[in-house]
């Protein structure tokens, strides 16, 4: 169909764009890495020696837990839990095993992946949240046995419902629900307590530093380092690179 067509001048022009922006943010970081070694190399009084500065500023705060541990490492178990899936999906799609001409093919085998992969989501987050020295471990589970998948499955559930209610015929049958909601609760929640329970037998994760007893005190910040500022401007650039992509992958997908 002639609207397929790949743009590889803007495919190409976006790869540009996001290697010059990573090369120049790496050469940032190096270029102020090695003026920190050499400025620490070149200290000769055990006075100067005590005094940090650079980088080492905050050495003593960068593992130290987060006020929200708990949803941190839900959203971090389903994550690796998603990236998984993502991975072996597109594999198999790869290598041919899953063709466009055998509709649903893709969806189903994404489906049935996510639900077998609940071991890995429960030990992710049963393995940092214990690094993060929680205790509410039961609560853990839970949250990462169902909060995620059931916002996704409610929003799923009420888009069906209004497919119902206009009568169309992508409307998924009531058997089919009944169906992913025992895949949910009969295979992912118990692979999801299996993976927690290997999770919480391991040892936390061992920082390489130590973590200060008292947080230092954060500076007054210019209005840009701010949270809201902060992820509109590191958002625009990514986006802005990924449009065309994006714009090209919705149109194969619902065919204009």
């Amino acid at each position: 169909m002639p609207h397929t067509d790949i743009q590889w001048f803007a495919i190409m022009n976006s790869l540009v764009i996001v290697l010059f922006l990573s090369g120049m943010v790496a050469m940032i970081t190096i270029r102020s890495l090695h003026k920190d070694i050499a400025r620490y190399n070149s200290v000769e009084s055990s006075e100067e020696a005590q005094e940090e500065f650079g980088w080492k500023l905050v050495h003593g705060d960068v593992f130290r837990p987060p006020n929200m541990g708990m949803l941190f490492s839900v959203l971090c178990g389903n994550g690796a839990q998603i990236i998984i899936m993502t991975f072996i999906t597109l594999f198999f799609a790869c290598l041919g095993f899953l063709s466009p001409a055998n509709r649903g093919s893709l969806a189903t085998t994404a489906i049935v992946l996510f639900v077998f992969l609940g071991c890995p989501a429960g030990y992710v987050s049963a393995r940092l949240y214990k690094t993060f020295g929680g205790e509410r471990w039961k609560s853990n589970v839970i949250l990462t046995s169902f909060l995620v998948t059931g916002i996704q499955f409610c929003i799923f559930f009420i888009m069906n419902l209004i497919l119902w209610g206009e009568h169309s015929s992508a409307a998924i049958p009531f058997s089919t629900m009944v169906v992913i909601l025992l895949l949910w609760f009969g295979i992912t929640t118990p692979l999801t307590f299996l993976g927690a329970f290997y999770g919480y037998k391991k040892r936390a994760i061992e920082h390489p530093v130590r973590t200060n007893t008292i947080p230092r005190t954060i500076p007054e910040q210019i209005f840009y380092t701010k949270p809201l500022p902060g992820i509109v401007m590191g958002g625009i650039l990514p986006f802005g690179c990924i449009f065309i992509q994006l714009f090209f992958i919705m149109n194969s997908i619902w065919s204009h």
